[in-house]
């Protein structure tokens, strides 16, 4: 058991599961706009996951050198370094459009880890921005991309679907802010922090309409996806409204984490 559960941490820590997600979120755009030539911005999207949270978690530890080079973290070094490879590669893969959206979207990774102006902070550390760069830089990577990449066209229902992503991204974001609340930095200025924990899932929950909602306006819409969607949106409410301080970081790490994953095999299976 002791053996599953390190494997399961080593998992959660070196970022492949968020990369899972995101991996699956490229997958379900495909499936959206039929989109056939997408694994190489899925696999892209998979290893630069993987660079960019490894990146964000563990440099400015390591800069500071508060960690050792434990067993597991010399082995997430390892993973890195050859996910940074496989990144480059399928980064050359990419049409030059693509490149260029993949550029910006770095930069915004590197703006949100390391201060670039003197005697500032890094983007991570400035209130109240966090959560609205992460949530970006989700939507960028998992529509934008692949849809510059395949020369879709951007339609009304391109925007469409980036709100209601923007939205399901950020309603899980504050999952983890909840949970993170009594180890974030009060200077951070989460919405808990700002508004509470009561109001924040009364937030989440508004939003959570607005997803649903948004999906009436589709000009081919269909019941089936939303009834799919609402499904989602609703698994999304349930962890929100039951997280809490006192959570186990499997709550939000992998559970929660795991939503997207569970579309794109509700939509392989059933569409």
């Amino acid at each position: 058991m002791q053996i599953v559960k390190r494997l399961l941490d080593f998992y959660l820590n070196s970022s492949v599961h968020v990369a899972l997600s995101v991996y699956a979120l490229v997958k379900i755009t495909g499936f959206l706009f039929q989109i056939s030539t997408i694994e190489n911005t899925a696999l892209f999207a998979f290893f630069g996951t993987i660079v960019a949270y490894n990146f964000v978690k563990y440099d400015a530890l390591a800069r500071i050198r508060k960690i050792q080079l434990r067993k597991q973290l010399k082995a997430i070094v390892v993973l890195s370094f050859l996910s940074f490879l496989a990144c480059g590669f399928y980064f050359f893969q990419l049409a030059s459009q693509t490149k260029i959206v993949a550029l910006v979207f770095l930069l915004l990774t590197l703006l949100y880890t390391l201060p670039f102006f003197p005697n500032r902070k890094n983007a991570r550390n400035w209130a109240g921005v966090k959560i609205y760069i992460v949530t970006l830089c989700w939507v960028g990577v998992t529509l934008f991309l692949p849809i510059f990449d395949s020369g879709y066209p951007l339609t009304i229902a391109v925007f469409l679907v980036a709100v209601q992503r923007y939205i399901l991204i950020f309603v899980l974001v504050l999952i983890f802010e909840i949970i993170d609340l009594q180890y974030d930095d009060p200077h951070l200025k989460t919405v808990p922090q700002q508004i509470g924990v009561g109001r924040t899932k009364t937030l989440g929950a508004l939003l959570l309409v607005g997803f649903i909602v948004l999906e009436f306006l589709y000009a081919d819409f269909n019941w089936p996806s939303l009834i799919l969607k609402s499904g989602i949106a609703g698994s999304v409410l349930l962890f929100l409204l039951f997280a809490h301080e006192n959570r186990s970081k499997y709550y939000s790490a992998f559970w929660a984490e795991s939503i997207p994953i569970l579309w794109w095999i509700l939509l392989v299976l059933f569409q």
